[in-house]
């Protein structure tokens, strides 16, 4: 197979079929959901959504929902939450949803999510942002919610980004910095090994339980490896700045799975979904359950090919002795040059 056609089948593979159907067990929520009864105006809901911490792209999941319910015409009260990475925050926010009883609770990225499941009782609790749902026993299969459980997945192909980074980069050896105590991020540890294995590529990673170990992580690998893959870790993306850095210095490149994490460039190579979109859909998901639908009847959702980005940092790959092939450029839906963002024909309304 030429090299064209490699970077082709690449980015073709770099697809969110991740409906890998396989009946697999979890935990989930068994309470039922109350149903929420939303008068002829849409009026009288209040909705809590809380993150897990505060990033560009948690953000822009936070906004997009509350576009997609305005846009459907339900007119809410909000109580936005934020626990600033701290488990502690995160139940204390599920208490005060619960106490304040609200008519669903929106839980944004796994440990958030499962802060609410695990108090909500039976007020409908909506994850966004959670890699692996299953996994995080917030549902117990892919293809349908729990009784008052339902959301929206952002898990990323990320044994084919890994060999993509390798056709672009020509690394043989990875840096992977990741949250140990996150489910999410051990997940993802598991699908970066797997890449490697079938890239042939060495595999260093390091663990880190703070976003203030990120530099001392990332100094301390740096030296042994060609490159950095950053997945959607919420810890290592609210301080991205640091690991950027520290990898310009050492002219090593980084592929982030998190498009709105290099807006501000740094990052060579950035692809996974929008998070904007990613908020839409999971407004949604709770207009639908606002307006009657069962979670229990609610596929966990995915977005397609067509809704995610690819962003190239032309500055940084320069920097790094790294040619973006034009084939590939094409496909952009973002490029960082010359210190400027320029938002492709492919880039979409409500993209940052």
């Amino acid at each position: 197979m030429g090299i064209a056609h490699k970077y082709n089948y690449a980015l073709v593979s770099l697809c969110f079929i991740l409906a890998l159907a396989c009946s697999r067990q979890g935990g989930g929520n068994s309470t039922s959901a109350e149903p929420v009864k939303v008068n002829s105006a849409g009026e009288g809901v209040k909705i809590g959504i809380a993150k897990i911490a505060e990033h560009e792209a948690l953000d822009a999941v936070e906004k997009g929902i509350q576009d997609e319910i305005a846009k459907r015409g339900i007119t809410a009260e909000y109580d936005l939450e934020n626990a600033n990475g701290d488990l502690t925050a995160a139940d204390q926010i599920a208490g005060k949803f619960k106490s304040e009883k609200v008519n669903a609770a929106v839980g944004i990225a796994t440990p958030m999510a499962a802060a609410l499941v695990s108090m909500m009782g039976n007020i409908p609790v909506i994850f966004s942002a959670v890699t692996d749902p299953v996994s995080a026993k917030l549902v117990t299969s892919i293809d349908h919610g729990e009784e008052n459980v339902a959301g929206l997945s952002d898990a990323i192909p990320t044994v084919e980004q890994i060999g993509l980074f390798k056709q672009l980069a020509k690394i043989k050896t990875l840096g992977f910095i990741y949250n140990s105590s996150e489910s999410n991020s051990l997940a993802s540890r598991s699908l970066v090994e797997e890449g490697c294995k079938k890239y042939g590529i060495t595999l260093e990673s390091e663990p880190i339980n703070t976003s203030a170990d990120l530099r001392a992580a990332a100094l301390d690998i740096i030296g042994r490896v060609d490159g950095i893959y950053v997945s959607t870790d919420n810890m290592v993306c609210s301080a991205i700045s640091v690991l950027i850095q520290v990898c310009h210095s050492a002219k090593k490149p980084i592929f982030c799975g998190d498009p709105t994490c290099a807006l501000n460039g740094g990052c060579v190579v950035a692809n996974g979904i929008n998070y904007y979109t990613a908020g839409l859909a999971t407004g949604d998901i709770v207009a639908d359950i606002l307006q009657g639908r069962k979670p229990q009847d609610i596929p966990v959702k995915f977005l397609s090919p067509t809704e995610s980005d690819l962003l190239f940092d032309l500055d940084e790959a320069a920097n790094c002795g790294i040619k973006i092939p034009n084939d590939l450029l094409d496909k952009a839906t973002y490029v960082f040059q010359a210190g400027k963002l320029t938002h492709t024909h492919r880039a979409r309304e409500g993209s940052n």
